[in-house]
């Protein structure tokens, strides 16, 4: 059940992620990865927040949302190869921003996601 759990959730969470790819955004700067890095990060906030706070969440409700959702939906690996495509650009202030609002922003996403569960 835990791997049907997060197999399910994984494919809920990568349609999530295609579905934010298909907005008409078109810029070198890779706005919708890192908008979907910050949603992704105040979404696990939000699920440990919520399975730290109250108790009843079965273990696979959370493996559903955290591991599954959350993995198929952030997109770390794909921020880590943008920024280096930038940086090997030569745009090194755009990649030096972009690595650091994604992980400013999604550490403060995580923040926020377990304060809005309390």
């Amino acid at each position: 059940m835990n791997f049907l759990s997060v197999a399910l959730g994984g494919a809920a969470g990568a349609m999530g992620r295609y579905a934010i790819s298909l907005l008409p955004v078109r810029t070198t700067f890779p706005y919708l990865t890192l908008v979907t890095n910050v949603i992704g990060a105040v979404l696990i906030g939000f699920i440990v927040g919520l399975a730290e706070s109250r108790e009843g969440i079965s273990g696979n409700t959370v493996l559903f949302w955290k591991t599954g959702v959350c993995g198929g939906f952030t997109t770390f690996s794909t921020f880590s190869l943008e920024a280096c495509r930038l940086l090997e650009h030569g745009n090194y202030f755009a990649g030096g921003m972009y690595a650091v609002l994604s992980v400013t922003f999604c550490i403060l996403g995580v923040i926020c996601g377990k304060k809005l569960a309390v």
